[in-house]
């Protein structure tokens, strides 16, 4: 029997990259093992997502379904929703779509600037057991928490924000001096966050601009997060360290984000980019590049 082949998609938002699947006529499920390999960057595909575009029960553009590359699934990713936003509003000529995902209803819109997209994410989740946390906290601005000698932590005292996934925010002076390679995993799987958590390292550093660093879980060190950044965002205004319109920088490059007043909505607004187009074996996971993706950007076009 001949094996079955699939085309694929390469993307990214801000360097935070996806392979991407196109499920709405034929299902495709991956095991665990399999999406590891494909994601491994020294000998697969290399991605730090893996998404799934599939027809939505609730009858709207389409259901994003996310895998991380160790293969757990999770219910929230900004800069893919950015990203698949994009292919499906040039599919189907719309300035604006409906993504159904695993932490509910999201709208994607063009926004001003080349491949430029705005997601509206929702309403952060701020309460302790919406995090969720283990134990209760009155206050999610900063709970009691802290990692190295208690007599002279190496971080603590972390704001909380769920944007569809758990986050924890570190507010420092410089987000490179800290070796968060090492201090994320122990963060990422502390008994405080019972599904695990995303941590940022936060320093604001102008009244509307926030430089940021993550790690992110089931993943590791990233380009960029969109929902960290939105975390980020919420979490800055919550404790007066901005104002609710900031410009979050990763990595990878800006993200604006805006915590509305009007009905606590945080839309988020970043590039995205085409990096290729390919095709893998699916028994084989042996995959191959058919054509390349966006040209470049002229100087100077920014989001």
């Amino acid at each position: 029997m001949a094996s079955e082949t699939r085309p694929f998609l390469k993307m990214n938002g801000l360097g935070n990259d996806f392979v991407v699947w196109d499920a709405r006529e034929k299902p495709l499920r991956l095991t665990p093992e399999a999406i590891t390999a494909l994601g491994d960057r020294e000998t697969g595909i290399g991605f730090d997502q893996m998404i799934t575009v599939e027809r939505s029960s609730l009858g709207v553009d389409a259901f994003m379904r996310i895998h991380n590359r160790d293969g757990s699934e999770v219910s929230a990713c900004g800069n893919a929703t950015r990203c698949i936003g994009r292919l499906l509003m040039e599919e189907a000529g719309k300035e604006l779509v409906t993504i159904e995902t695993g932490a509910g209803l999201l709208h994607a819109f063009d926004a001003d600037g080349p491949r430029s997209v705005t997601v509206d994410m929702g309403v952060p989740r701020l309460a302790w057991n919406e995090i969720p946390l283990a134990e209760e906290f009155a206050d999610t601005r900063a709970i009691e928490l802290q990692i190295g000698p208690i007599d002279d932590p190496i971080l603590h005292t972390p704001a909380v924000v769920n944007m569809g996934n758990p986050h924890a925010i570190f507010w420092v002076d410089d987000v490179e001096a800290y070796e968060l390679e090492q201090v994320g995993p122990l963060l990422e799987h502390h008994p405080i966050f019972p599904e695990y958590a995303n941590i940022s390292l936060a320093h604001v550093f102008d009244t509307d601009q926030i430089r940021v660093k993550v790690w992110e879980r089931g993943v590791g060190l990233t380009l960029a997060c969109g929902t960290a950044a939105c975390a980020v965002g919420v979490a800055a205004a919550r404790d007066g360290r901005t104002s609710r319109k900031t410009t979050i920088h990763l990595p990878g490059g800006p993200i604006g984000i805006e915590w509305r007043e009007s009905d606590n909505h945080v839309l988020m607004t970043g590039l995205t980019e085409v990096e290729f187009e390919g095709e893998v074996d699916l028994d084989t996971l042996a995959w191959r590049k058919t054509a390349t993706g966006d040209a470049p950007l002229a100087a100077g076009a920014a989001s």
